[in-house]
């Protein structure tokens, strides 16, 4: 073994035993809240996957969509289609903000998706519960912060992970928060002229 490799291995090796150690310590388990938010791409995506991972071990989950309509898009129909049993989807938008208009009809939407939320949240057989780009209905104010970030601290099952996605998550719901990523955006080919793509956005 050449020096090189050697001071490779005793480095490695330092760094297993120091990981090992704080790993012991890591004892606990709780149902987290989960917020993905920032310019960037790939929230809701994220999100998803998490969803895809609960399917998979087979732990029951759902998804209730707040902003996006009733649009055809890859992981609502693969789960719609395969995986309805384990994972209940709800589409409660009617479209962006911009594209509908309408304040009080999104804000009367938003406000059915979050009692359909606390339904499915408070049913202790799901898992996850994935609130997507509830962070928007959240900035336009069709949904009270303060509510929520109540509910979530007094009233969510302590094994029960919640996601919520979107872009400007609320301060207060960062705070509660147990994890908080945070998509910066460096390129995206939107810029550049090109349209959403199947597979890649939807």
């Amino acid at each position: 073994m050449t020096d090189d490799a050697e001071r490779h291995t005793m480095k490695m090796a330092k760094k297993k035993a120091a990981r090992d150690k704080i790993m012991a310590t890591k004892t606990d388990e709780k149902g987290l809240v989960i917020v993905h938010t920032g310019k960037g791409k790939g929230k809701s995506s994220a999100a998803f996957n998490m969803i895809f991972r609960h399917i998979a071990h087979g732990r029951k989950s759902a998804v209730v969509q707040f902003i996006k309509g009733g649009m055809s898009t890859g992981e609502r129909d693969l789960i719609i289609s395969h995986f309805s049993k384990i994972c209940a989807f709800h589409t409660m938008g009617e479209g962006f903000t911009w594209e509908t208009q309408d304040k009080t009809r999104d804000t009367e939407m938003a406000q059915a998706a979050w009692s359909k939320a606390k339904e499915l949240i408070l049913d202790d057989t799901n898992h996850m519960v994935l609130l997507d780009e509830i962070n928007i209905a959240l900035r336009y104010d069709y949904i009270d912060i303060k509510e929520v970030v109540k509910f979530l601290k007094n009233e969510k099952p302590p094994m029960t992970h919640v996601v919520l996605t979107g872009r400007n998550a609320h301060l207060d719901l960062i705070e509660l928060a147990d994890l908080v990523t945070e998509m910066e955006l460096i390129k995206h080919p939107f810029r550049s002229g090109i349209k959403a793509q199947i597979g890649v956005e939807f």
